[in-house]
């Protein structure tokens, strides 16, 4: 098996972020939003984890990435409750009627 160089994963973490933010811009539905946050820090991830193989940082990189898969854990527990309140209030997730959230 050949070895993958560092050029793939970061074409590849490219591609999780960019699809990440489109997916956070085109999408009205708070679960979509949601997703394409995971997307953006899947990307992250992978970044840390890849420069943690081929840098000098060593084990660093996988550490920060286990701390980001446990933040983001939370933000998606913390999200989703959210979004379930505002569905049984307004019977709807799209981010448009979310208007009366403001402050």
């Amino acid at each position: 098996m050949e070895n993958v160089g560092l050029e793939m994963f970061l074409a590849v973490s490219a591609v999780l972020f960019v699809c990440g933010v489109v997916c956070m811009t085109t999408k009205r539905n708070a679960i979509g939003v949601l997703m394409g946050v995971e997307l953006v820090l899947n990307g992250a991830n992978l970044n840390l984890v890849a420069f943690s193989r081929y840098g000098s940082l060593g084990l660093d990189g996988q550490v920060m990435s286990l701390f980001v898969i446990v933040l983001a854990a939370a933000e998606a527990a913390a999200a989703l409750a959210i979004v379930l309140a505002f569905y049984n209030n307004h019977m709807t997730v799209d981010i448009d009627q979310a208007t009366d959230l403001q402050g």
